[in-house]
């Protein structure tokens, strides 16, 4: 089974994978030193209707897809699997929107609601159809470990996009963090207002909602990861045709200087003719 495929599932992504904006003069690479002040949503509550199924093997799921249903498998939390089986229009809906990848979702199987994750999927190897699902049960009293988007606020007003030759670049669009169900946000706000040329803003000065920590562990400069860069882009000047240029208009005056040379050369030819035919 693969895993997320982002080409697949492009569509899901309201905001910027990555982004380079072109602004202006640093004077130096300096640390950001403002705490971000971003929001971080809290997830919403997503329901997705699915139906039990008892019949499984190839043969069965191919019914299924026949039919419009994606075939999906339920596990964890101390329970046996269970297989279901959802619309595939559910899903393609569903799979445009970030939280569907980065929430707990409400599985809806046969009226019967389960909080699971999405776990894994595995696509049509060219077309735009979904072959199979698995979900991950969650239990509330244990902590999640869910990778979960980031959101860059501001950045168009930041003092570094104001600069010209600046270039703000986002290295992460999402992190991990392990939390309570209860406590999961939908995204993590960044805010870039006070970005300026020559600034970075690392991981440990993301604002994380109560409750929530990273995965990673951020013990010293090395590993705390640069999550914003407003890097100024400097133009090199290609000095390489100025110099071939030089000896070629060196060329061209000895050119010139050598046309007169060899006109005086023609003209006194005749005079040489002259003293001949006195002669």
């Amino acid at each position: 089974m693969g895993g997320l495929d982002l080409q697949f599932f492009a569509a899901r992504m309201p905001c910027e994978v990555t982004s380079s904006l072109v602004a202006g003069e640093s004077l130096g690479r300096r640390e950001a030193a403002y705490t971000n002040q971003g929001s971080n949503e809290m997830a919403k509550s997503h329901e997705i209707k699915a139906q039990s199924r008892k019949d499984e093997g190839k043969g069965a799921s191919r019914r299924l897809r026949h039919a419009g249903f994606v075939p999906a498998v339920v596990y964890g939390a101390g329970q046996p699997p269970q297989s279901i089986q959802v619309l595939h229009n559910t899903i393609l809906l569903a799979s445009k929107n970030e939280w569907f990848f980065s929430s707990i979702l409400d599985l809806n199987v046969d009226d019967k609601v389960q909080k699971v994750l999405v776990r894994d999927w595995q696509k049509h190897p060219f077309k735009q159809l979904m072959m199979h699902m698995d979900f991950l049960r969650v239990n509330e009293k244990e902590a999640l470990r869910v990778s979960v988007p980031l959101h860059f606020l501001n950045k168009e007003t930041s003092p570094a996009a104001k600069t010209a030759g600046v270039v703000i670049s986002h290295n992460l669009t999402e992190v991990e963090v392990s939390c309570l169900p209860k406590d999961l946000p939908e995204y993590i706000d960044v805010d870039l207002a006070e970005l300026k040329p020559g600034d970075i803003v690392h991981l440990s000065k993301v604002k994380l909602p109560p409750n929530v920590e990273l995965v990673i562990q951020i013990v010293d400069e090395s590993s705390d990861v640069a999550v914003v860069t407003a890097n100024l882009m400097r133009e090199e000047v290609d000095e390489a045709p100025v110099a071939a240029a030089e000896p070629a208009a060196g060329a061209a005056g000895a050119a010139g200087a050598a046309a007169p040379a060899a006109a005086g050369k023609k003209d006194e030819k005749p005079a040489a003719a002259k003293k001949d035919d006195k002669k």
